[in-house]
């Protein structure tokens, strides 16, 4: 005779048994298409990542954009978009160039002016963002996968500020999204929408 704990483990166990035996084929089919359904914390009122310190504009914006560099397990900055970089023997030239396949989800190719104008709009906002600024002569693009960070004075915290994950963080937006004025919200409108960047 089996006991009400038993019962009800050998309940679980067939029903899971069938579950996997009648939805197997479907369970398939869904994870081929690859659908992220999630439900946050807050509504998300802005889908522009730069304009506001909210956490969930940061959620969001971590779920659509790409970073050019990201912090690993011990908070160690690594390559995001970023293949390769150099920096000059003065400190003051940092040389970048990203990674092959980079693309928005419209199938857009990112650009180094896509990042270059995603700096510069980031670095109005952001307090450790105005704070490299205060230190950066220029940031411009040498070609479509290269782009040159310019400083007035060695700054050792360059690569860290790119790689922070706290709001706002340092996404990387297609150039005509980052043209939008960073001190007027487009809250959701037709300059600013949702942009996944592929890889």
């Amino acid at each position: 005779m089996l006991t009400g704990i038993k019962r009800s483990g050998l309940a679980l166990a067939v029903a899971l048994l069938l579950s996997t035996t009648i939805l197997g084929p479907q369970h398939a089919q869904a994870q081929d298409e690859k659908v992220l359904r999630v439900a946050m914390h807050a509504d998300v009122r802005t889908l522009d990542p730069f304009w506001t310190t909210q956490t969930i504009a940061g959620i969001h914006g971590l779920m659509v954009y790409d970073t050019l560099f990201s912090s690993d397990g011990d908070l160690n900055p690594q390559p995001q978009m970023v293949d390769t970089w150099e920096v000059s023997d003065d400190r003051l030239t940092y040389t970048f160039k990203l990674r092959d396949g980079l693309k928005f989800h419209d199938g857009s190719p990112v650009t180094s002016k896509d990042v270059v104008a995603s700096m510069n709009r980031w670095g109005k906002r952001d307090g450790a963002g105005k704070q490299l600024m205060g230190y950066t002569t220029s940031i411009t693009a040498k070609d479509d996968k290269t782009f040159v960070w310019v400083l007035n004075a060695p700054y050792g915290l360059l690569i860290d500020i790119l790689a922070k994950s706290g709001t706002s963080i340092p996404f990387v937006m297609r150039e005509k999204e980052a043209m939008v004025d960073p001190f007027h919200a487009d809250r959701g409108g037709d300059r600013l929408r949702s942009l996944h960047v592929q890889a």
